[in-house]
């Protein structure tokens, strides 16, 4: 009885060990593509928020409009998560313009909804490689009102910029009368607990104006590319 548990338990683990080396070779594929696709499009700014929006909500329009401006203006590529609402404002301003307007889509099993604006795209299965993609090569990240998935990425891109992960590009917020309530959430619940500093509060802008917004993109210098770290560099000689 004892030999039989020890054989199935040899067995579980082999197959575990097998699982997660194709799983690997799976994640390191999509990585792979997602950059290879990336590298046309080394100027871009990537537009976040809700999908439930409509074409009629101000935040809807507000989005196409600067999306359009930062093509014409600043000749970035739009990138998106590729669905509806501010995902699909942006590349419709990018798209009305002749821009390029990419999407980055997720494989869902009921299928995602695609936005109609889209001049290029590539899919991935795993969200934490097409969020990695979304902000590898961006020149800013341009946040508007949204849910979880929103609050996920946002909160995700801040502590990699507090954490000096992503360098000298800006995070942009849209719309202040929903920002400025998570600013207040975090001087409330998160600095009067010492859990953040006052300096944390420079590394996003709250902005609604968009010649604000486009000087802020501006003043920081384009990245001619997108260094590695210094445990990667290590990696790379070994």
């Amino acid at each position: 009885m004892k030999e039989s548990t020890a054989n199935n338990s040899r067995l579980s683990r082999q197959k575990m060990q097998e699982v997660a080396s194709k799983r690997i070779k799976e994640i390191s594929k999509e990585f792979t593509n997602g950059f290879k696709f990336l590298e046309d499009y080394p100027k871009s700014a990537t537009f976040f928020g809700a999908s439930q929006l409509t074409e009629d909500n101000k935040y809807y329009k507000d989005a196409r409009i600067l999306a359009s401006r930062l093509v014409k203006e600043l000749d970035y590529s739009i990138v998106s998560g590729g669905g509806p609402g501010i995902m699909e404002a942006a590349n419709r301003g990018a798209f009305e313009v002749g821009g390029n307007s990419l999407g980055l889509l997720i494989k869902l099993p009921d299928g995602q909804v695609t936005n109609k604006y889209i001049t290029s795209s590539i899919a991935f299965y795993y969200f934490f490689v097409r969020k990695v993609c979304l902000s590898f090569s961006a020149e800013a990240f341009i946040f508007y009102p949204g849910g979880f998935g929103t609050s996920d990425e946002f909160f995700e891109i801040l502590t990699l910029i507090q954490t000096k992960k992503v360098k000298d590009i800006p995070l942009i917020c849209v719309g202040s009368e929903y920002w400025n309530k998570y600013k207040e959430f975090m001087k409330a619940e998160m600095f009067s607990r010492g859990t953040i500093t006052a300096k944390d509060f420079e590394l996003f802008h709250i902005l609604d104006n968009h010649d604000e917004i486009i000087k802020t993109i501006k003043d920081v210098p384009i990245r001619a590319d997108v260094p590695l770290n210094e445990d990667e560099i290590n990696t790379k000689d070994e």
